[in-house]
């Protein structure tokens, strides 16, 4: 009897992108490369270590998107468009002289859910019209490709609200439930989910909520808003709020924490894009963390707040500069 392959999916954790490229190669593998595959998904979040152990490999195949690269031999897929994506020298060179057509890396993509729909039409022949509606946001949503930080911060869409519960929910991640949702259902429907719309509600009032916070918390200087909302539960707040308060604003510096990390977001006004030279990928790999060159961010363990605050100020000062 045919045993259908077992595929191991790690993805960027409480990331709409992580999701969204996470639905979009179930979907692709699923249409052309094997359909009776069986999908399980394990949510990663961004550490100065290397976050991968061997054994965490258990599929027959094993894929990462849109999250760092790994050197294991049991390592069959990868897509990514960090600028941060090797963690040294050697990751990138085992990279290059991979030769399966298996692994793709471009920095110039805005999300990665476009980089593995455009990989996966161009290379595979896979169709990518019944799911566009999320590669769209995909886009959109990583790529900070707002019309205004009014719309940003409305979430309003479908696709901004599953986003924001995706990035917010409380306790265990809710991704690997809504991944092979998203890769079946068009938003509209997956927004209408329990596991969803029981959520919403109360994560809305928590967005609200967080827009009073900082508009008290937020300290502007020199073109640079800077923030600590360290002492409360605000970890995965909007990160455009700062820029619909302060839109003069180029650059935002902010402290946050939750159960599993200490956090520094540092992120650049895309309204103001042309004002926003610095490259934040390279300052935050400076401190073992990466991203973009428009917004990355630097993960502390839980009880390394005062380093994250420190390194915060640090951030800040060089970007008033």
């Amino acid at each position: 009897m045919f045993d259908p392959k077992k595929v191991r999916v790690f993805f960027h954790d409480r990331c709409f992108d992580g999701a969204a490229s996470s639905a979009v190669f179930t979907r692709f593998f699923r249409e052309r490369i094997n359909s009776d595959a069986n999908f399980f998904y394990t949510g990663m979040t961004h550490k100065a270590r290397n976050p991968f152990q061997e054994n965490m490999f258990d599929g027959d195949e094993n894929a990462i998107v849109d999250f760092k690269y790994s050197t294991s031999p049991k390592l069959t897929w990868w897509f990514d468009h960090h600028q941060s994506a090797f963690l040294t020298p050697a990751d990138r060179e085992h990279f290059e002289n991979d030769h399966t057509n298996h692994k793709f890396y471009d920095p110039t993509y805005k999300s990665c859910t476009k980089f593995v729909a455009d990989i996966a039409q161009a290379k595979f022949g896979f169709d990518q019209k019944p799911i566009a509606g999320l590669i769209y946001w995909g886009d959109i949503i990583d790529g900070a490709q707002y019309a205004s930080a009014e719309e940003a911060v409305s979430i309003s869409q479908p696709a901004t609200q599953i986003a924001l519960v995706i990035e917010n929910a409380p306790g265990e991640s809710i991704s690997p439930i809504l991944i092979p949702e998203m890769a079946s259902r068009p938003l509209e429907e997956v927004v209408k989910l329990p596991v969803v719309a029981n959520l919403l509600e109360p994560l809305m009032e928590r967005h609200k909520r967080s827009i009073d916070i900082l508009r008290k918390r937020i300290q502007l200087s020199d073109g640079v808003n800077f923030y600590d909302v360290s002492d409360l539960d605000l970890e995965g707040s909007n990160k455009f709020i700062p820029y619909l308060l302060h839109p003069e604003a180029v650059y935002t510096v902010g402290v946050s924490a939750g159960k599993d990390r200490a956090k520094v977001s540092i992120g650049s006004n895309p309204w103001k894009s042309e004002l926003a030279v610095k490259n934040l990928a390279a300052i935050a790999e400076r401190y073992g963390g990466g991203g973009h060159p428009k917004v990355s961010a630097i993960s502390f363990e839980p009880d390394a707040i005062p380093r994250a605050q420190e390194v915060a100020k640090e951030v800040a000062a060089e970007l008033r500069k």
